[in-house]
């Protein structure tokens, strides 16, 4: 499993996570070298909702990251703490806030992973959208323009002179209308 990475927007997570994190040892649940903060039910969960997307690690808590960026922390018995642009939707339970990532102007925000009130397909499908807007949206706050925002890398067009972009031809006729030949008279 990878670290979550010391950029610039993670520095305030990471640091709250580096104040609690302990060093693995031989009586603690293991993860990536650190006790495991997190219940092994959420981190379950956590993948249930972000299916296919492979959670980092930091400090004993997995988090998702898109270009590197955390967007999704998943925390003790039911937190997920979510990054977004915007304040989730009303309908869902919040959790406990944590300071200093749950303060007005940060950007995080603090739900119950489980979601009790709603029905469970719904509560997933609520919480597996909002999940990928956080991932979407710590993308938008990368630097990185060489990977998408799933972390795979994107092809740089060719920039050599005279190379037609790759997958068109250009047009025969010289007319400018799809390489039609004739002057464009049509059929007789």
């Amino acid at each position: 499993m990878t670290m979550l990475p010391d950029l610039p927007q993670n520095r305030v997570l990471l640091d709250v996570l580096r104040e609690q994190g302990v060093p693995q040892d031989k009586h603690g649940f293991p993860y990536e070298g650190w006790e495991l903060h997190t219940h092994p039910d959420l981190v379950e969960r956590l993948g249930d909702l972000a299916a296919d997307w492979p959670a980092v690690a930091a400090y004993g808590m997995p988090v998702l990251a898109a270009k590197g960026v955390a967007a999704v922390v998943a925390r003790s018995m039911g937190m997920l703490l979510v990054r977004l642009p915007e304040a989730p939707p009303g309908s869902l339970k919040r959790q406990a806030a944590w300071p200093p990532l749950t303060d007005p102007g940060q950007g995080w925000y603090s739900l119950c992973a489980w979601q009790s009130e709603i029905p469970s397909a719904e509560s997933k499908r609520q919480l597996s959208s909002l999940v990928l807007h956080a991932l979407s949206y710590a993308a938008s706050l990368s630097q990185d323009d060489t990977v998408d925002w799933r972390g795979r890398p994107v092809q740089a067009p060719d920039a050599r002179p005279g190379k037609a972009a790759k997958g068109r031809r250009p047009s025969r006729g010289g007319s400018g209308k799809g390489g039609r030949r004739g002057g464009g008279r049509g059929r007789r």
